[in-house]
């Protein structure tokens, strides 16, 4: 690492740090809008709460510029366009049990004729406004829910009855897009993840006529989803496993770590277990993200200096020359010293001193990169467009998920554990009953 990065570093992270996390004011000259695609399972989530969001916007940003894409964006993460979409329509039906959303048993992709037939639809309707909402939330469920009767009868009453309409806040255009997201004052927020981040904003700003209750099953930082005795004692009796794949110079596998370690697995008896992965290039991330997630989680994060590829290898060696019992202390306290004391491991006297205070007398000899390549291949195995990958196993079961956007599922999978072994004994009891 350059002498300019390792002391420059620092002195931006303390700016990033100290200054408000949010600007006081965002502009509302552009007004709010929301990105679409018909074929997009989260656009179809999203639109289920267009309606109650219109209703409670102020008339400053009145009315909800609707912007639907007929292009996708590249699947991340090197994912084939058939893995994306398998993953998003098993996240989609995670989010919607969770959230109450309305979805389908066995969710499809639509077919391409009732995807043209919906934006002709779209294209031709006279509505505008809240009603215009209703009917795109109509338009949506006959697509994801395989109504496409239904969405033939439509299209030939717009097809016959209706022309084009041109509405400015109604625009139809190939942009590329991964999936849906709102935009407010030049930022964007992800249409289910960012929903309540973006009604905080709103409500700041007094955008909002009324209280926004959206997503109302959602697990909170530092919230705890189980807090009855006899249910947490079931919980930690099945011993749920979590395995953590992490990119040790992304700051979120530090928050994402701290977070787990601090607030769930001894509040659950999660036995964590981690894998470092080898260079991932996350080393350029969203410094105004890091910070505000740092203050959501309340996991400390500044000063620092960003790992490099020498700096993760270092770091690596000093977790693999532990005996695996002290593994996850140890990575604890890595990036620990990494991402809140500015310790750079390529930096030979920061390298001893960490090595000194994890009480490391030896180093491993064997081939580091070979480990981190096996932990790439199992981690690539899952299927995941995100860092860090999660594998949570209890009960039988294993769960597979992403990011910090989906920490609070693992509370979730415990609730519907639960919920599975109450309804199973009252299956158990009423047979017996019978009988009886």
């Amino acid at each position: 690492m350059s002498l300019l990065r390792r002391w420059f570093d620092p002195l931006r992270s303390r700016w990033f740090y100290q200054k408000p996390s949010r600007q006081a004011v965002l502009s509302t000259e552009q007004g709010l809008s929301i990105h679409l695609r018909l074929d997009d399972v989260y656009s179809y989530l999203a639109a289920q709460q267009l309606p109650e969001l219109e209703e409670i916007l102020s008339d400053e940003l009145k009315p909800l510029k609707v912007i639907i894409s007929s292009q996708t964006a590249e699947p991340p993460n090197h994912m084939t366009a058939l893995e994306w979409q398998h993953y998003c329509l098993n996240d989609a039906k995670i989010l919607s049990k969770q959230h109450r959303f309305s979805f389908h048993e066995t969710p499809e992709q639509p077919p391409l004729e009732a995807i043209q037939q919906a934006e002709i639809v779209l294209r031709h309707t006279p509505l505008r406004g809240q009603d215009f909402l209703y009917l795109l939330e109509d338009v949506f469920h006959m697509l994801w829910q395989k109504q496409y009767g239904k969405l033939r009868t439509l299209h030939a009453m717009a097809s016959r009855h209706h022309h084009v309409q041109n509405f400015p806040e109604r625009i139809f255009n190939d942009d590329a897009i991964l999936a849906s997201y709102f935009e407010f004052g030049e930022r964007k927020y992800q249409a289910v993840d960012d929903l309540l981040r973006l009604t905080r904003r709103l409500k700041q700003q007094k955008l909002l006529t009324g209280n926004p209750i959206f997503l109302i099953n959602h697990i909170d930082w530092r919230e705890h989803l189980i807090s009855d005795a006899e249910e947490l004692n079931k919980i930690q009796a099945l011993d749920p496993e979590l395995d953590l794949y992490i990119a040790l110079e992304d700051p979120v596998s530090w928050l994402l770590l701290a977070y787990i370690k601090e607030e769930l697995a001894n509040y659950y008896n999660i036995q964590l277990n981690v894998y470092p992965l080898s260079y991932q290039g996350r080393d350029l991330f969203d410094w105004g993200l890091a910070t505000r997630l740092s203050k959501r989680t309340q996991v400390k994060f500044t000063p620092f200096c960003r790992p490099t590829q020498q700096a993760t290898h270092a770091m690596a060696t000093l977790f693999y020359s532990v005996p695996k019992a002290q593994r996850i202390e140890t990575m604890h306290d890595i990036l620990q010293a990494v991402w809140t004391q500015g310790k750079d491991l390529s930096f030979q006297s920061h390298f001893n001193q960490i090595k000194q205070n994890l009480n490391i007398d030896t180093l491993i000899t064997e081939d580091i990169a070979a480990k981190l390549k096996q932990n790439d291949i199992l981690c690539e195995m899952k299927s995941q467009p995100d860092f860090p990958v999660l594998e949570l196993r209890i009960d039988g079961q294993s769960y597979v998920f992403n990011s910090l956007y989906r920490v609070w599922m693992i509370e979730s999978i415990f609730s519907n554990v639960l919920e599975e072994q109450y309804k199973s004994e009252n299956d158990d009891n009423h047979n017996e009953q019978r009988k009886m």
